[in-house]
Parts: structure tokens; C-alpha cells; sequence
């Protein structure tokens, strides 16, 4: 009997189209051969081929269902994933069975079929198929099914990317990255790490107050020494819950950086956090572009005029082309109500983007020129502050999760806040 690696999952077949903010962990490389009767089903997982969450995988697709399959591989090895699609009960158990005869061990299966019965589910598992999806299936229905081969059912997910730009120059990008993640932290209870990808004038370890020794420079210029021990000796710890990977800050060298040059540490990050908030520098570059497609959310800070409603409705527009199977970019606006400043209004920047923004920050110089001069958050200099609401609300709908309950205070309750220096 060939060994496929088997999914633990519900003993019922589903393929229902996912929530849109269902969180789907990248596959990693490897090869997939899928084997398709219709041309629907070729169509779709074409389309999923394309999806960022399947980039690094080799994708192969060919008609003729079962038979095909067989006698493909009755003189060539056999690729990390098999995709079969199947009309027929008795065809499809007996082609596994002679499918088992020519499979290499280790190899996944993953069959679509249109019969939903729990008794043939039952026998795709005793012959160690990894997933059954019923058709008609779309592409996120195949991503989902292929990725899920390679994250562990009963951890928790793990690794999401949030990624935070400008639409422009000046518009405080890093600045609301760097409160949303101390939300997350703080409000939400999750693990993060900030990553400052500006490695020249990044402003992540002033506005947190830190200056490690060692940051995201030392990974991006050693690739091959990145690992997790590698990576945590480079995080410098901001809160219990949230830590920095901070840039140098420097102008000792120059950054040229080709178009992978951070997947090594992002693969790594994801491996570990359960939240990694990116700071990227508002520039157009090949990695900046990699790093915003590659991202499972992305929050676009624009600040209320004409080149930022262009901007972001350029940005928006490359992203949701790029990002079919994903929820489209967010946007928050920055910087409202600037003095005798001429500004467009949320209105018509919703009417040209199509989407509402999440929050509309106002401009107050005062508190946030005094938490960026003393290296805090704004939460830290002004607990009751009104932005701190809208910091959280990005938090939440960037995470998916809600605010963790605070628990009840006691009567030791202040005595043990002071011990802890808060």
C-alpha cells in the first residue's frame, strides 16, 4: 500500500467557498501534477497555480483524469502532489489502487470527485488519500486543499503577514504600523514582530526606543544562515508579546536588494510568529512588489489628497488583479484636518476606491510628534487617547480576532502594575 500522508479532517467531504477572511499558509516548494477530466477543473486549477499562496510551487497540469495519471508515471517518478479528478466510484477506487502500484512513498493525492458520500470518504481514507473536494471546485478550493497538505491540523495558524505602506511619502505608514502591531500585542494577546524593511532610514527602533545591535540587515545579507535560532538572536524584545526586527538606519552601505531577497526571512517568521507586522518603505521596487502580493492583508495609509487618492486607487488596482482569491487591500486615512489645508473627503476618496477606509486618523501634531520624540506609542502617552480605538479596529480587522478580555482587577491589583514598571 503506498504511504500518502494523511490529513486529519473532518470525516465528511466539503468544498464551500472560504470566508474572506480565512487564513490559508503558503504552500512551499514543491511539485504538483494534476490530472483533470473537465475543462472546468483544469480551468481552476490553473487559476490556483497562479495564486500567491501556490508561488513557489511547481505546477503541472494534464487531461484525462486517472488513466492518465497511471500510465504517466509507470515510467517517471512521481511529484510531491497528485491531483486527480473523477466521475465514477468504482473507477476511481480501482485506479488507486492500481495507482498505489506505480506511486512513489511519500507522495499526497488529492482527489475531486462528485460524489458526495460519506462511505466512499471513507475508503479514499483507508487507501491514505490526504483530501477529497468535491466539484465543481474553484481556485481557493484547490489552494486551500494543496496548502493544508503541509500545515500541521492540529497546530494553530500560524504566520500571518501584514504588511502597512504609504501611499505616499510622509504620510506616517510607519508610524500607524508600529501602534496597530503594539495593538495586536497588547489588545489582542498575539505574538508579533515588527520588521522594518526602510534598512536606511527606518524609524521602528526610535519609535519603540531601542537600538539592537543587530537587526533585519544581518538576515537579509547572510541568506544562508537564516534559520530560527538565526532570526532570534536578531529580534529585540519590545513587550512580552511583541518584538522588533529593526532596521540599521544607516548609509554605510547601499541596499540594492533583488526581487527574493526577503523570503528567507519571512518563510522563517512565518514559521514562528503567529502575527508579522511589515513596515515597507514607500518605494516601487521588484521585492517591495513581491512583498505587498505576498502578504495575507495589507493596510494602505494615505493621507486625504490628490496624489494619495491616486496612489492608492494605483495600488489597490495592481493588488486586487494580483490577489484574486484574497480580500482586497485596506485603507485608512492619515493626517485629517490639517489646518487651512485644502483636503478631498473620505466620501469621495470611498467613491473612488470603492471601499470605504477603515478609520480616519486626525491630524494632531501635539501627541504624536511627543510619542515619536520620546520613543513611545501613543498608547503609553495618552491611554484614553481617541486613536487608540481606531488602532485597535485596524488591529482587528487586519487579525480577524477580537479584543482580549481583560481580566478582573483585585484589590492588588495596582501594587502588581507597579511592580511590573507599567
Amino acid at each position: 500500500m503506498i504511504s500518502y500522508a494523511r490529513q486529519t479532517q473532518e470525516e465528511q467531504p466539503a468544498a464551500a467557498t472560504p470566508p474572506v477572511e480565512e487564513h490559508i499558509a503558503p504552500a512551499p516548494r514543491v511539485s504538483v501534477q494534476a490530472f483533470c477530466e473537465t475543462v472546468e477543473t483544469a480551468a481552476a486549477v490553473q487559476s490556483a497555480g497562479e495564486d500567491r499562496r501556490l508561488g513557489k510551487a511547481h505546477l503541472k497540469i494534464q487531461m484525462g483524469g486517472m488513466a492518465a495519471a497511471i500510465e504517466a508515471y509507470r515510467s517517471a517518478p512521481t511529484p510531491n502532489v497528485i491531483v486527480l479528478e473523477s466521475d465514477g466510484r468504482n473507477d476511481l477506487l480501482g485506479g488507486l489502487d492500481q495507482l498505489a502500484t506505480v506511486c512513489d512513498a511519500g507522495t499526497r493525492v488529492v482527489v475531486i470527485g462528485r460524489i458526495n458520500d460519506v462511505t466512499l470518504y471513507r475508503e479514499l481514507v483507508r487507501r491514505g488519500v490526504s483530501d477529497y473536494v468535491l466539484a465543481p471546485v474553484g481556485a481557493i478550493d484547490v489552494v486551500r486543499s494543496i496548502c493544508n497538505l503541509f500545515s500541521a491540523p492540529e497546530a494553530k495558524a500560524v504566520g500571518r503577514i501584514i504588511a502597512v505602506v504609504g501611499a505616499k511619502g510622509g504620510v506616517g505608514a510607519s508610524t500607524i504600523s508600529h501602534n496597530v502591531a503594539w495593538a495586536i500585542a497588547r489588545d489582542l494577546a498575539m505574538d508579533a514582530v515588527v520588521a522594518d524593511l526602510d534598512l536606511a532610514f527606518g524609524t521602528a527602533g526610535l519609535d519603540y526606543n531601542q537600538d539592537p545591535p543587530q537587526g533585519i540587515a544581518d538576515a537579509v545579507f547572510s541568506p544562508d544562515r537564516v534559520d530560527t535560532a538565526f532570526i532570534d538572536r536578531l529580534l529585540s524584545k519590545c513587550t512580552d508579546h511583541l518584538s522588533l526586527l529593526a532596521a540599521p538606519a544607516t548609509l554605510d552601505r547601499v541596499y540594492d536588494f533583488g526581487t527574493d531577497a526577503f523570503d528567507a526571512v519571512f518563510d522563517t517568521l512565518r514559521s514562528t510568529m503567529p502575527c508579522i507586522v511589515l513596515d515597507v518603505p514607500h518605494q516601487w521596487s521588484g521585492w517591495t512588489k513581491r512583498a505587498l502580493i505576498g502578504a495575507d492583508d495589507i493596510l494602505i495609509v494615505a493621507a486625504p489628497d490628490l496624489a494619495n487618492l491616486r496612489n492608492t486607487k494605483n495600488l489597490v488596482d495592481l493588488l486586487k488583479a494580483a490577489r484574486p482569491n484574497d480580500r482586497p487591500p485596506l485603507y485608512c486615512l492619515n493626517q485629517v484636518g490639517v489646518p487651512k489645508r485644502p483636503e478631498i473627503a473620505a466620501a469621495e476618496f470611498a467613491k473612488a476606491i470603492e471601499s470605504q477606509p477603515i478609520v480616519s486618523i486626525p491630524f494632531e501634531p501635539q501627541i504624536f510628534g511627543s510619542a515619536a520624540n520620546n520613543g513611545q506609542m501613543i498608547a503609553e502617552i495618552s491611554a484614553n487617547h481617541k486613536s487608540i480605538d481606531m488602532f485597535l479596529q485596524i488591529a482587528q480587522r487586519l487579525t480577524g480576532r477580537s479584543e482580549t478580555k481583560k481580566q478582573k482587577s483585585s484589590l492588588f491589583s495596582p501594587l502588581i502594575e507597579k511592580l511590573r514598571g507599567r
